[in-house]
């Protein structure tokens, strides 16, 4: 299961994290999967302290989880919290939305700046974890225009719960044009003040966004 992972001895655990996320990300360690300290330990060629606070620090992004007597295994997104998943995000992305005209310089840049960076890497579609930091940074974006750093680390925990599942939907999807448009149309409105249309394009977006998760946590294998 592991023998794919290599990390250089020299490693920092911020290697040793990096290198279980991209192998998450890929699909090498699919939601579900136990992430053992002695084989991860000895596939990376470090020791099992380094794993446990690699572990630890992927829990604390949401990627993994920590079950009393069952150990840490890869985050699995549960049909049950799509729904509540979604509403969140709209509640949180809506009032950023609505806060654009109060909202200072330079968080209304960072949205124009997320959505190139997005457009970029989609249009490369080669690296599944970049794609999905760049697709959530948009949103975060939006809730960043609220000027709260408590909503925005609310809305990264809420996200963090969805990161693999949001990874999958842009790998079943293959549409990378179709989603550069989607959210392009998304910025434009938010950027020409056109807020009640972005609220209910944003709307539509989590809308789909909730179908096209629960197909890929519940639909069957390409």
């Amino acid at each position: 299961m592991y023998e794919s992972l290599r990390v250089d001895r020299s490693s920092t655990v911020d290697r040793v994290v990096d290198a279980l996320r991209r192998a998450m990300f890929n699909g090498e360690l699919p939601p579900g999967t136990a992430l053992r300290e002695q084989p991860l330990a000895a596939a990376l060629g470090v020791a099992r302290s380094t794993v446990r606070e690699a572990m630890t620090m992927l829990v604390t992004e949401g990627l993994a989880v920590r079950e009393p007597n069952k150990g840490v295994s890869v985050a699995m997104l549960h049909p049950s919290a799509v729904a509540d998943i979604c509403k969140a995000r709209f509640v949180l992305e809506s009032a950023g939305i609505r806060a654009w005209n109060d909202a200072d310089e330079l968080a209304k840049a960072r949205v124009g700046t997320a959505m190139k960076e997005f457009a970029v890497i989609a249009g490369q579609a080669d690296d599944p974890e970049a794609m999905t930091e760049a697709h959530l940074a948009i949103h975060r974006s939006f809730v960043a225009l609220t000027g709260s750093a408590r909503l925005i680390a609310t809305h990264d925990a809420i996200t963090g719960e969805a990161r693999l599942a949001l990874a999958r939907v842009d790998a079943l999807r293959q549409d990378a044009k179709q989603q550069i448009a989607s959210h392009r149309k998304l910025v434009r409105l938010v950027q020409r003040d056109a807020l009640d249309e972005a609220v209910e394009e944003l709307r539509q977006h989590l809308a789909g966004a909730e179908e096209s998760l629960l197909e890929a946590i519940t639909g069957p294998e390409e």
